[in-house]
């Protein structure tokens, strides 16, 4: 048995929480992602399981988060704040605390643009010097739907090999640094990786998708948000030994800079490069965003998966999810293609 599996196998004992191991009549669900894609995933979701863990992308490096990393050294908070704004009821508590969490502030002075949620979040990191036990307790405070975990403890820098970002040079390859500028990039990403190179992944995240019944990727930015996930080890490992099924989200349209031109199939492929040894059970797509369904099916069957499509954009936006259309996709595909589980 190698080092990596020793080590994931002592990550599973150590790290399983009451969370984890509670049973009950309805799938445990991870998903994994960052930014406004994991909040609609979440959104959908909460709906059909309170058994939901969210583990969330921690290289931003831009706006508010960017400045308080860079000012305190601390993890990212954005992304963390998004994913429990997304959690919130949908009664009033929920709704009240969703709009102060996300609040942002205006002024001429050094708060300007800082989210509440994101002071909220650090200000516990510093009382409490525990990321998890932090978020649990905000999440508490939220009356969240489902619970919160930042896929590594350390800061990250994300790093793309891209092709044209100089556009006077479009055939040199060039190294963009930070998830910021690697989002809005011209050029043709090629391949992304973090630094540090091997960064640990928080435990209790680990234990979550080894539990889970159903681990959910996507949708977000491709680059920046989703395949982050599979640079880091031990949780990269995890998603490849899990016993739960899983399934891909895909986006509603390419996003501008880093995906600019992509089809769905592409997207598929990109992730198969970073990740050769992780497999799919169902790729999930908007019907309407599919133009050719028999190349997506082949570049689905490469991972292993089956293309399931269905109608998940939102009637005013062809460009956003909508939370109920995508948790009855979401509901479908889950007993459709699920084991037998206590849920049914």
């Amino acid at each position: 048995m190698t080092t990596r599996s020793l080590r994931l196998r002592r990550l599973r004992r150590t790290a399983l929480t009451p969370v984890s191991r509670r049973r009950g009549a309805q799938p445990k669900v991870v998903a994994l992602g960052g930014g406004h894609g994991l909040s609609a995933s979440l959104a959908a979701l909460r709906r059909i399981t309170g058994d939901l863990t969210a583990v969330v992308t921690v290289a931003d490096d831009g706006g508010s988060s960017g400045r308080l990393r860079k000012e305190l050294g601390v993890l990212p908070p954005g992304d963390l704040r998004k994913a429990l704004a997304a959690l919130c009821g949908d009664d009033d508590w929920g709704q009240t605390w969703a709009r102060v969490i996300q609040h942002r502030f205006q002024s001429q002075g050094d708060l300007h643009e800082h989210a509440v949620g994101n002071l909220l979040i650090v200000a516990l990191w510093e009382q409490l010097g525990d990321h998890v036990q932090a978020l649990d307790l905000v999440g508490r405070l939220l009356g969240a739907q489902g619970r919160v975990l930042p896929m590594s403890a350390v800061p990250l820098e994300l790093q793309a090999l891209v092709r044209g970002h100089d556009q006077a040079r479009p055939d040199e390859l060039q190294t963009v640094c930070g998830q910021a500028t690697v989002a809005l990039t011209p050029g043709d990403v090629q391949s992304v990786h973090l630094v540090p190179h091997d960064p640990p992944a928080v435990p209790e995240a680990v234990a979550a998708v080894l539990d889970a019944d159903w681990v959910v990727l996507g949708p977000g930015s491709w680059f920046s948000s989703v395949i982050p996930h599979l640079l880091v080890p031990d949780l990269l490992d995890a998603l490849v030994e899990t016993k739960a099924r899983r399934v891909l989200s895909l986006n509603l349209a390419p996003q501008p800079g880093e995906t600019e031109g992509f089809s769905p199939q592409r997207h598929l492929e990109v992730l198969g490069r970073h990740a050769p040894k992780l497999t799919l059970d169902v790729v999930l797509a908007d019907e309407a965003a599919v133009p050719d369904r028999e190349c997506l099916a082949d570049a689905a069957k490469r991972l292993g998966a089956a293309v399931e499509l269905a109608p998940v954009a939102s009637p005013d936006s062809a460009s956003k999810h909508d939370p109920e259309l995508l948790a009855a996709a979401y509901d479908r595909i889950f007993r459709m293609h699920g084991r037998i589980g206590p849920w049914r």
